[in-house]
């Protein structure tokens, strides 16, 4: 099939293990899909340019089926083709790095700092829907266990 990109492959973008094991379509639409182009060459390329290598891409597309599956936010931007999250497997930067390149170099929406520790997130969330609608809001997620022992995720300010 086609690419999103010039690094990113229709595939994947499109791929999840889970969607895999449990039979979910995981096809975007027209619409989701130019979404995709639009994180990939406003983001992803500038990025995988200044890496000069390779970028893991953890997840992009989710349908929404496979995103309730997922436990993940009932408004991810993942649904709309709008977000992508990245992970140095490669050497070449590690997520710190281009956390803080995208941070103070690139346009986007949300950027998320996800878990991990104080030097490096175990991933990056970034998602772009336009330079008119981009809130560039910068965020740090981080796990914690409620009164109740029930494991949960909070999003607090990136300082």
């Amino acid at each position: 099939m086609e690419k999103v990109s010039k690094h990113i492959s229709y595939s994947e973008a499109t791929r999840s293990n889970t969607a895999t094991r449990w039979n979910i379509d995981n096809i975007p639409n027209g619409e989701q899909l130019d979404s995709m182009r639009t994180v990939a060459w406003a983001v992803f390329e500038p990025l995988r340019v200044w890496v000069d290598g390779p970028i893991r891409i953890n997840s992009f597309f989710r349908s929404q089926e496979l995103n309730t599956k997922l436990k993940g936010s009932r408004t991810s931007s993942h649904m709309k083709g709008q977000a992508i999250d990245i992970d140095d497997t490669h050497g070449h930067a590690t997520n710190a790095e281009m956390f803080n390149r995208i941070k103070d170099e690139l346009d986007f929406d949300q950027l998320i700092w996800e878990f991990g520790d104080d030097d490096n997130p175990a991933w990056v969330h970034v998602s772009y829907i336009s330079p008119y609608d981009n809130r560039n809001q910068v965020l740090k997620a981080i796990r914690f266990t409620d009164r109740g022992g029930k494991k949960r995720t909070k999003y607090i300010p990136y300082e």
